[in-house]
């Protein structure tokens, strides 16, 4: 994504006729085969794969696969699973490969890809870019026309931490057990434009605001617009960015299928006229912190009342309301299998649970072997 768009720009690809189409992104982490720490071979496995769907990141220890946008998500989860597969063979005789919001000992700061775009990012942030060896999923969801994407945007924020909660899968960093669930937001943090986005009235706003940010010099181009949400510049999606990498693809399949439902379902009630007004976001925050510490076993406060619920029955009361859409869309099985993930132990708690018996480097050993592992 290169340069910073205008009103007129944005509006052409967010009133494209394809609607509801969903697209993922995942960040992957490259891991030396013997010593099972982060490897910075990222490049030469990217040049293997001669792909588009396979790129760089800014860790030269990561590397990025995604789909087109499909119709539905078990029709994204079959490329995912097929690119994992692909980028796998890319790997063979340079690392190994395994997917989770952060690794389990690797030091606190990593090499950086040489990339320009990249080195650029170095120069300006430092160590705080070096520290940045953070994976996450990324869930494209096209809505149609601008307008109804722009208000399920403006309520999705208000989901964010439920999203984030559900999908925890960070509890260690830099070979230390940080007490969280998911480490790895607080770890972008250090980066500007993080967490939970802006409101915005409409693609003019956000056209104001990208512009304004490249005056600032702040931004050289769209993709620096970093929040856990937002509206993508060039691919005219509803982007969430909140959840950590998923050890599976199957677990990756669940997150995926709560946020089809979720902007399908938040699409139906904005032409009902049935949305709320954009939340503060320093009340969305405090349910952020939960999420962040305590994953699914949290509390979510009512962003009107201030009153706590447990996470779980929060989310489970959200899939509840999403399932019929979820119906419509046709990721029921994926939606039931997310229902599923309330009642087993979570993905921290695994983890922790491998690290407990068999050290972290078992743990780095445990998440490269789940990579192409199917059914969580």
């Amino acid at each position: 994504m290169t340069g910073i768009p205008d009103a007129q720009a944005l509006h052409r690809v967010f009133d494209a006729a394809e609607s509801c189409t969903v697209g993922i992104e995942e960040e992957i982490m490259l891991l030396d085969p013997r010593t099972l720490d982060l490897c910075p071979r990222a490049a030469e496995v990217v040049a293997a794969a001669r792909s588009d769907a396979v790129k760089p990141e800014l860790p030269a220890s990561q590397l990025e696969i995604s789909t087109p946008p499909l119709p539905t998500v078990p029709d994204a989860v079959a490329v995912l699973a097929q690119r994992r597969r692909e980028l796998a063979e890319a790997a063979a005789g340079k690392g190994i490969l395994a997917s989770a919001g952060t690794h389990p000992f690797a030091a606190a700061e990593g090499r950086l890809a040489d990339e320009p775009v990249y080195a650029a990012m170095a120069r300006e942030y430092g160590q705080v870019a070096r520290r940045q060896l953070v994976c996450a999923l990324q869930v494209h969801v096209a809505v149609r026309p601008a307008g109804r994407a722009v208000a399920v945007y403006n309520e999705l924020r208000s989901y964010l931490p439920a999203l984030a909660a559900l999908a925890a899968n960070s509890p260690f960093h830099a070979g230390v057990d940080t007490g969280l669930a998911s480490v790895r937001p607080k770890l972008a943090e250090g980066l500007p434009r993080q967490g939970i986005p802006p409101p915005l009235a409409d693609l003019d706003a956000l056209a104001r605001e990208l512009q304004w940010s490249a005056r600032a010099g702040a931004l050289t181009h769209a993709g620096q617009w970093w929040w856990e949400l937002r509206l993508h510049p060039r691919f005219g999606t509803v982007e969430v960015r909140v959840p950590d990498a998923q050890t599976t693809v199957d677990e990756a399949a669940e997150i995926v299928a709560v946020v089809h439902a979720l902007c399908g379902w938040l699409a139906q009630r904005h032409d009902a006229d049935a949305l709320e007004p954009p939340a503060p976001t320093w009340r969305i925050e405090e349910n952020r912190w939960s999420a962040c510490r305590y994953g699914l076993d949290g509390t979510m406060a009512d962003l009107n009342t201030g009153i706590p619920h447990s996470t779980r029955d929060h989310l489970a009361g959200l899939l509840d309301r999403i399932e019929p859409t979820g119906r419509e869309l046709g990721c029921s099985a994926e939606l039931a299998a997310a229902r599923d993930r309330l009642r087993r132990p979570t993905a921290p708690d695994r983890q922790r649970a491998v690290a407990d018996h068999c050290g972290l480097r078992g743990l780095a050993s445990w998440l490269a072997s789940r990579f192409l592992a199917r059914n969580a």
